[in-house]
């Protein structure tokens, strides 16, 4: 245990380095799951056409092959992108499609009154769908897109396979330098343990948070 201890600094690092790619792929991921959903729910045909093949594109291609399409493919048409880039496009676009349905789901949700309401008040479909419907749908998607990052972290671990360091990466190479499988990967196995479990915690209160006034009034 003690050959491993002495890499637990480069696996901290590993582990940082999986904790920005997963937070930028998850802002990536509500953008283009907010973009798409906005489409699927929109009066263009031709655009929730589109929309539903993205969506039913990237939900039923293996991530692995996603990854390998950006990372090993682009560079044939002259496009070259570095692993940790690629690895963040890469999630953010697999994500934005689950990210779309929860979303979607969200503004379906909201109640019809409220849009009648803000449209009597004189605000044009934008204003309304900007300030009024977005937000609203956002903040009552928080905790399953809270699973969607947890989702995030545990599929970072293929971010390996492009040579990416990350925290799964990191630990192959402590393995191949110490020979201590098992030591190492108990570590790997408590990291990602708690990295998600600090997720989790932190949607519960974010959730709790941002819902404070539904809740006070359902008691």
């Amino acid at each position: 245990m003690q050959s491993t201890g002495r890499h637990l600094g480069f696996l901290a690092r590993g582990a940082e380095l999986t904790a920005a790619a997963c937070a930028l792929s998850l802002v990536g991921s509500v953008f283009m799951g907010a973009l798409v959903a906005i489409a699927r729910t929109s009066a263009s045909a031709l655009l929730r056409r589109i929309a539903f093949v993205y969506v039913d594109l990237f939900r039923n291609v293996p991530f692995i092959v996603q990854l390998f399409f950006f990372y090993y493919g682009l560079p044939e048409l002259g496009i070259y992108i570095d692993a940790f880039t690629t690895g963040v496009v890469a999630l953010s676009i697999a994500g934005g499609a689950y990210a779309s349905d929860i979303i979607r789901a969200g503004i379906l949700a909201i109640d019809q009154g409220i849009i009648d309401a803000a449209e009597v008040s004189g605000l044009s479909r934008r204003k309304i769908f900007t300030r009024i419907v977005l937000p609203i749908a956002l903040r009552t998607s928080v905790r399953p897109l809270g699973s969607v990052l947890i989702n995030m972290i545990l599929t970072s671990s293929i971010l390996s396979t492009i040579t990416l360091n990350e925290l799964t990466g990191s630990a192959q190479i402590v393995v191949s330098q110490t020979y201590r499988p098992f030591e190492v990967y108990m570590v790997l196995l408590c990291a990602y343990a708690a990295l998600t479990y600090l997720v989790s915690l932190g949607v519960t209160l974010l959730h709790r948070h941002l819902n404070r006034d539904m809740m006070e009034a359902v008691d």
